[in-house]
């Protein structure tokens, strides 16, 4: 079981709203959740459709369900990951501090026993998640580390972007050891190919690259966002790349093997950046049939990915939402905000 390292108590106050019909406020400290007759019928395993997440004291930059769905974790300005119950109240059950700048990104291993971490301080940072101490620091990186992301499988791999202008692969049971891949500019977000053979980056020259770890070179590049690109997204069966750009629109491309050369296949629109400049995140979900994104508009969009159309804009924070994640097996999704709030929603 987690280590309780602190109570949710003394960390935050989860308010919970209950169905969208009532809006009823309720305080989380010792009240019993009993579900509402009105409103719509109850479609996931949440207390109520809305549930509201509040403990962070800074912006919250990155969230992450845990694989087996039933813990979340999040992120940001305060320093601070802060693990959730998904289901019950909500309670924040441990609290993880070590880095010294903000955390720009947070994703759980595969199987979920390691938290990987980049950061301002320009390391990345390896916690366990049962005892919920760091277990590695890995330095490198001469500035901030804008982006992380682990291997799906094989050797425990992690790949990072910096605005040092480098993309570094890991090996974390080798001391000291990445590999170094070096870029013209910035880079503000990177994830692995399915067979982690590859790393794809993005950065403020608008290109995806596409690195080939056997060459250690650019294999190719996908052009076509007029804008930085702040988020990469692989989808779940690892053919497609979804990515987020400042240009405001959202782009599915095809990165199989022998897939045509015109790889942007879908194009999606609605959602917004703004002069904060935040690297906004986007995410599909696990059957590939719906994608996310975040948005400086305050709003969470999800998007058909067959028809492109908007199916939801769902408001509720009050600042620029920077991260969301799909639950990997209920239709549940997370947001968090400069507002500094998380809220889980229902999605049909």
């Amino acid at each position: 079981m987690m280590d309780l390292k602190r109570k949710g108590d003394d960390l935050a106050l989860v308010t919970v709203k209950r169905s969208r019909a009532e809006l009823t406020i309720v305080e989380s400290k010792g009240t019993s959740l009993v579900s509402s007759d009105t409103g719509p019928p109850r479609i996931s395993s949440l207390s109520a459709p809305i549930m509201l997440l509040e403990g962070h004291q800074g912006e919250v930059f990155t969230v992450d369900f845990h694989p087996d769905g039933k813990y979340l974790a999040s992120a940001g300005f305060d320093r601070q990951i802060l693990i959730w119950n998904v289901y019950g109240e909500c309670e924040n059950v441990s609290m993880m501090t070590g880095h010294s700048g903000a955390i720009m990104q947070l994703k759980f291993s595969t199987d979920g026993n390691v938290i990987y971490t980049a950061s301002t301080d320009h390391t990345l940072g390896l916690w366990d998640f049962e005892t919920g101490v760091r277990v590695k620091k890995l330095k490198g990186h001469t500035t901030f580390v804008n982006s992380c992301h682990p291997a799906r499988r094989g050797p425990q791999l992690v790949c990072s972007g910096s605005d040092d202008c480098t993309i570094k692969l890991w090996d974390p049971k080798k001391r000291g050891h990445c590999t170094t891949l070096n870029n013209t500019y910035q880079v503000t977000a990177v994830t692995f190919s399915d067979t982690a053979e590859q790393i794809l980056s993005s950065g403020i020259d608008n290109d995806i690259k596409v690195w080939d770890l056997r060459k250690n070179a650019v294999l190719y590049r996908l052009k076509g966002h007029a804008d930085t690109v702040t988020g990469l997204s692989l989808s779940p069966d690892g053919s497609y790349v979804l990515s987020n750009s400042m240009d405001n629109t959202l782009r599915i491309w095809d990165v199989r093997p022998f897939a045509p050369q015109e790889r942007c296949v879908k194009i999606m629109t609605g959602h917004q950046h703004n002069f904060e400049k935040n690297l906004l995140r986007c995410a599909w979900a696990p059957d590939g049939s719906k994608v996310s994104a975040g948005s400086a508009d305050r709003f969470v969009y999800i998007w058909d990915t067959t028809t492109r159309r908007i199916l939801y804009k769902l408001p509720g924070h009050n600042g620029c939402v920077n991260d969301i994640d799909f639950h990997p097996s209920e239709p549940i999704i997370v947001s968090g905000s400069s507002d500094k709030l998380i809220y889980l929603g229902e999605v049909e």
